[in-house]
């Protein structure tokens, strides 16, 4: 081969490199668009009340449109009957917002993973993936609502790299750092979950994570319970983000 031939096939290799990590990047903004539609706000809505919302994280739609994913420590524990409090998901609506109510059907606290189901038409719907093909370094990304409703709702995405996928908790060399709580997830089968290099926030919980070329949901950001559980050990909280893996919602929605 002569250097001549040699050169243009090293050009042309890198020219074809370039145009598929160009057109990798470009598959992005296309599944975000596919996503938004399907990210709602959680909380609790009470007329009497001032604001009558109250946003207390973030949701996503999957199955037949109508089944809302969400973490557990979300969802309130106690509503407001006598006053006529509403849980459900709050959803973008032109400059303002809208409000649909929801039932909690089904509550996995172990893993903090909460079914509420609307009723009436259905939203579009995630498909959640495949639990067994998240790797280390996959590259994946999440959408919800980091600040609430303080500067409206608008979904926000963010990249993440899957740092490392390790145990929930794990023993502590100091016994005097561990709590009742850390105490019985200790006495309970351990569960794996992502850790991820990416930064959320705590209205981010219940963010789905998913793949960015096909938007396939592989697990759930939480920032309270996995955090609390995760990070007894240490006196300051880091600032990394964790995620549950997706064959836990799986579980859920086959209740």
């Amino acid at each position: 081969m002569t250097r001549r031939l040699f050169s243009i096939r090293v050009a042309a290799g890198a020219l074809l490199w370039w145009a598929g990590a160009g057109l990798q990047a470009a598959t992005l903004p296309q599944t975000v668009a596919a996503v938004k539609p399907s990210i709602v706000g959680v909380g609790t809505q009470l007329q009497t009340r001032s604001p009558a919302i109250v946003f207390s994280g973030t949701g996503f739609v999957v199955g037949d449109g109508l089944s809302v994913i969400t973490n557990a420590h979300v969802v309130p524990d106690k509503l407001d009957a006598a006053r006529m409090e509403q849980l459900g998901v709050v959803l973008p609506d032109g400059a303002g917002v809208r409000f649909r109510q929801a039932q909690l059907v089904a509550l996995d606290r172990e893993h903090d993973l909460a079914h509420l189901r609307l009723d009436g038409a259905p939203l579009p719907a995630l498909r959640l993936g495949d639990a067994d093909r998240a790797a280390e370094g996959q590259d994946l990304a999440f959408t919800g609502f980091p600040l609430g409703m303080v500067l409206g709702l608008h979904p926000a995405t963010h990249r993440a790299l899957l740092a490392a996928i390790t145990p929930v908790m794990q023993p502590s060399f100091n016994a005097r750092r561990l709590d009742a709580r850390a105490v019985a997830r200790l006495q309970r089968t351990p569960f794996s979950i992502y850790q991820l290099d990416g930064t959320a926030y705590p209205g981010n919980s219940g963010s789905p994570l998913y793949d960015p070329a096909t938007g396939q949901v592989v697990g759930v950001i939480n920032m309270v319970f996995v955090k609390g559980l995760k990070e007894s050990a240490i006196s300051t909280p880091s600032g990394i983000t964790y995620a549950i893996p997706v064959r836990h919602v799986q579980e859920l929605l086959s209740r």
